[in-house]
Order: C-alpha cells, then sequence, then structure tokens
C-alpha cells in the first residue's frame, strides 16, 4: 500500500467528470490496489472518506466510513464502504447546513447546505449492487465525496461565505482537520 499525494484546490484535474470504473476492471489486481491506496492514503490524513479524483485517478470511486473519529466524537458511525458508479437520490425536500472541511481543500472550514436524507446506489468492487438509505452524518459524508467525481468542491456549494474560512480562525484553541 502507498500513501497517494491529495490533489489540492486549484488542480484542474479536481474539476474533471469522472469515468465510470469499466466492468472489466471489477475484482482485478489494478482495481484492488487503487482502493488499498486509497484506504492507507485516507487513514495517514485522519479522514473520513476519499474520491479517487483527489489522488489523481479519474474514476467514479469514493470511500468512506468509520468507527469512531475524534474529530467528530458526536457522529454515528459509519461503515467502511468502497463505492462505484454512485447514484445519489434525494429524499424528500430537506437540508441541513453543517461544517465541512476537505483533504483538497487543507486548513479551511465552511458551512455546506446538503440534502438530509438520501438514497445512495452503485456497486462495490466485485459488481456486487449497493444500495442504502441514510440521513444525518452518513448521508453528509457520501455527498461530500460523490460530489468530487463531478468536479465541485465543497466550497461551490456555500451560499453563505461568512462561514467559511480558516479552521485556527473560526475554532480558536480547538484542534480541527480537514476530512
Amino acid at each position: 500500500m502507498t500513501i497517494r499525494e491529495i490533489l489540492k484546490m486549484g488542480d484542474p484535474r479536481l474539476l474533471r467528470v469522472a469515468k465510470p470504473v469499466p466492468r472489466e476492471m471489477l475484482g482485478t489486481e489494478e482495481l484492488r490496489q487503487i482502493i488499498a491506496d486509497m484506504f492507507e492514503t485516507m487513514h495517514a490524513h485522519e479522514g473520513v472518506g476519499l474520491a479517487a479524483p483527489q489522488i489523481g485517478i479519474d474514476l467514479q470511486l469514493v470511500l468512506f466510513g468509520f468507527e469512531d473519529n475524534e474529530r467528530y466524537p458526536d457522529a454515528p458511525s459509519v461503515p467502511e464502504t468502497v463505492l462505484l458508479n454512485p447514484v445519489i437520490t434525494p429524499l424528500g425536500e430537506e437540508q441541513e447546513e453543517g461544517w465541512e472541511g476537505c483533504l483538497s481543500v487543507p486548513g479551511l472550514r465552511g458551512v455546506v447546505p446538503r440534502w438530509s436524507r438520501i438514497r445512495y446506489q452503485g456497486i462495490d468492487p466485485h459488481g456486487v449492487a449497493v444500495d442504502r438509505e441514510v440521513d444525518e452524518f452518513h448521508a453528509r459524508v457520501v455527498q461530500h465525496e460523490c460530489d468530487h467525481l463531478n468536479g465541485t468542491l465543497y466550497p461551490m456549494r456555500m451560499k453563505d461565505f461568512t462561514r467559511f474560512g480558516f479552521n485556527d480562525a473560526l475554532f480558536p484553541g480547538k484542534v480541527v482537520r480537514d476530512e
């Protein structure tokens, strides 16, 4: 496993629309290695999710999940998931605002509106269907990661830039890490 470089906001590769993972890639050593490297990279940076475009891989592949995370002590656990070619469907009209950070936007945080409840569908690395209905933090993490597949970074979703800034200025005295 290898810890990969995470692309930073400003890199044009983060603005591309990722390509679907082709069926012939499912179950391959190449895909297994990409996923292993992504988990290693996410854990090394204490993240809760990572999208393939963040490490320069132009594929519709995201992973996320944690049992507990010191940065989100009140957040319920999110099952460790590898999701290929995802589709997100909002379940209702309700949205909620929440603070987000990103490994590709280091040192900054902003308030982002997200769908409160979603259904996400896709496949796992072996082609098995994934189909879940989720809410709260789980829904926020999935939406954040899947945005990367469409070239969208969380600041592009913000509506109020008075609630955007550097972690140490927004949260003095607290240790806040990026997602």
